[in-house]
């Protein structure tokens, strides 16, 4: 085997196989002792005309499947299937010394095949050219495994394609494969076996290559049958990667499954449905006398199931059904999720917390049926009918559900998420409606607390002033303009979320400068009315401190709270921070000349410190 892939390696330069067509192929053997010149210029012509042959094949008939240059050393092996025998040994000969092509059609242009042939030869005469076609069915490929001619199969896998469609391709693996593991494992290898879409038919060139090896471990003595099964599996599988490599197709197309020949004669005699399939299809590349027979008595009938393998069978039925109830539980328990996941997230992204399942749907009623009335009861049938089913379920994991419901249940939950998509839309167009209007509003709230109430166009004026005076930055105010500007787009179109988001951003850049400045202001209010007093206390100097805010004058003396008003008395912090706050509001401070009467006499002599 490693002989005939030497034989048949590709020179891509020129498109075909490193074949001596001058040599073999010539009609003077002259040709041998011409200069290398003269030689490569015949392979030159040769390769053209069998271009052009090809071409006019594939146009005329586009069903072709595959056309291969078969190896020359396997010529005669198809020759003795195809000359009779009484034709002339100087002819046979002469026929030998062709190019043979091997073209494949598919088997419902059986009928066709001798025309399909007369018509090719025709051309061929026509343009001279020193060919040998054989034309067959994937049937005929097949038959000759069958009738255990592996050489012609072999030979066929090996030939290089002027043109293939996958079954060549395929093979061509596949008879790689077989050939590493029987260079390395012949002594245990009883079948190797192909099946799937190669033996189908429908085979292409990104088909998988569904290939089969039996070993036999019946006389294994050193080693435990699946120690030996391992061990086997392991090397043959780092074959795949080899042949696939070797016969240039696309990695991971070789399927290869391994069986040990005690095992498989169990599951053939328990009647395993793989392994009968298995038989009935498969065509062996290669075998020992054990694949073949089996496929015999199984066309006769003669392979039949264990009274026990039919019982078995027979009990199959009732846990069959057993599984498709459980089936149909988890369908529900899949719809069940498909609908409540999707509602629970619409409700948060409305802006509530996330519901329980139970809660969900009375949620999904309140807020979009009742409250929004953007959602119909009817629709949101289908989420409450499987929020009850999952509850008794939980209640009875015995329950039954019937496929009729399961069908209408996912209809009715399709039109219930393509109804949520579209609800989504409108809700986030919403919340970002919201989340642009919160910002307007609390800028402009705080640009009222710093220069009063106004209207917007007066604001942005005066901010601006206070850009010119240094307060803020230029960045702060196109930040400004640009919220205004979003806020007024927003209602003509919808806004792009990675806007809203760009926006939110720098909002809050704006909104902590605001908050500073505004807290830098309250501070410098405060301080104006916020005295230091000294005073006289038992002989000695002592301090106390009086802050007036919102008309209001606190004096804090001893670690009490005392408020001055038109008398002393005791007060509070609480008190205290409710005038704070209240003169934030409050620009001017006027204290009473009354205050410091009265602490005069709470006080005694007492004097302002810087």
């Amino acid at each position: 085997m490693a002989k005939t892939i030497k034989n048949n390696e590709y020179n891509e330069s020129a498109g075909i196989p490193e074949m001596n067509l001058g040599e073999k192929y010539s009609e003077n053997k002259k040709n041998t002792a011409e200069s290398p010149e003269k030689m490569q210029k015949a392979l030159e012509k040769t390769k053209k005309e069998l271009e052009k042959l090809k071409i006019f094949i594939v146009k005329k008939y586009p069903f072709t499947e595959a056309i291969g240059i078969l190896p020359p050393q396997a010529v005669s092996l198809f020759l003795e299937e195809e000359l009779e025998e009484n034709i002339a040994k100087e002819e046979a000969e002469k026929i030998q010394k062709k190019v043979h092509l091997y073209i494949i059609i598919p088997e419902d242009k059986f009928k066709d095949m001798s025309k399909i042939k007369k018509e090719i030869v025709s051309e061929i005469e026509k343009s001279k050219q020193n060919v040998w076609i054989h034309i067959k069915t994937p049937v005929d490929v097949w038959e000759s495994c069958l009738d255990s001619k592996f050489e012609l199969v072999n030979a066929i896998g090996m030939s290089f394609p002027l043109h293939d469609k996958g079954i060549l391709s395929a093979l061509r693996v596949a008879e790689i494969h077989k050939s590493l593991v029987l260079q390395k494992f012949d002594k245990y290898v009883v079948s190797y076996v192909v099946g799937g879409s190669l033996i189908r038919g429908n085979v292409t060139k990104t088909s998988d290559v569904d290939s089969f090896v039996i070993i036999n471990d019946t006389d294994v003595k050193r080693m435990p049958r699946l120690e030996l099964k391992e061990r086997l599996r392991g090397m043959i599988y780092q074959y795949i990667a080899e042949a696939t490599a070797l016969a240039g197709v696309k990695k991971d197309i070789l399927n290869v499954q391994i069986y040990l020949l005690t095992d498989f004669w169990e599951s053939v005699k328990d009647a395993h449905p793989v392994m009968f399939t298995f038989i009935r299809d498969g065509v062996p590349l290669y075998d020992k006398g054990t694949f073949l027979p089996w496929k015999a008595l199984l066309k006769m009938g003669r392979l039949k199931p264990s009274p026990e393998a039919i019982d078995m069978f027979m009990k199959t039925a009732e846990k069959t059904g057993e599984f498709v109830e459980r089936r149909l539980i988890d369908a529900m328990i899949d719809l069940y999720y498909k609908v409540l996941n999707p509602s629970q997230a619409l409700i948060m992204l409305y802006g509530s917390p996330p519901p329980t399942h139970k809660e969900t749907p009375k949620l999904m009623k309140d807020i979009f049926v009742t409250k929004e009335k953007i959602l119909k009861v009817s629709e949101v049938s289908v989420l409450e009918k499987l929020v009850e089913m999952f509850r008794q379920y939980e209640h009875n994991p015995k329950m039954k559900v019937t496929g009729s419901e399961i069908d209408v249940l996912t209809k009715s939950s399709d039109v219930y998420i393509k109804r949520l998509e579209e609800l989504r839309k409108d809700i986030e167009k919403r919340s970002q409606e919201k989340i642009i209007e919160q910002i307007y509003q609390e800028i402009f709230e705080l640009l009222g607390a710093i220069i009063g109430k106004k209207s917007q166009v007066a604001s942005v004026a005066e901010f601006d002033k206070l850009v010119k005076k240094g307060k803020f930055t230029q960045q702060h105010s196109k930040i400004l303009k640009d919220i205004i500007k979003a806020k007024s787009e927003f209602k003509k179109t919808n806004m792009n979320i990675h806007r809203v988001d760009e926006i939110r951003k720098n909002a809050a850049i704006l909104i902590n400068e605001l908050l500073d400045y505004s807290q830098r202001c309250d501070l410098v209010a405060l301080e104006k009315g916020r005295m230091r007093l000294r005073y006289k206390k038992n002989g000695k100097d002592a301090l106390a401190e009086l802050l007036h805010c919102n008309g209001e004058s606190f004096l804090f003396v001893d670690g009490n709270i005392k408020k001055i008003t038109e008398k002393v008395e005791n007060s509070n912090m609480k008190e205290v921070s409710n005038a704070i706050e209240q003169q934030k509001a409050r620009k001017e401070l006027e204290i009473s000349s009354k205050i410091f009467e009265l602490l005069k006499k709470e006080l005694g002599e007492f004097e302002i410190v810087l």
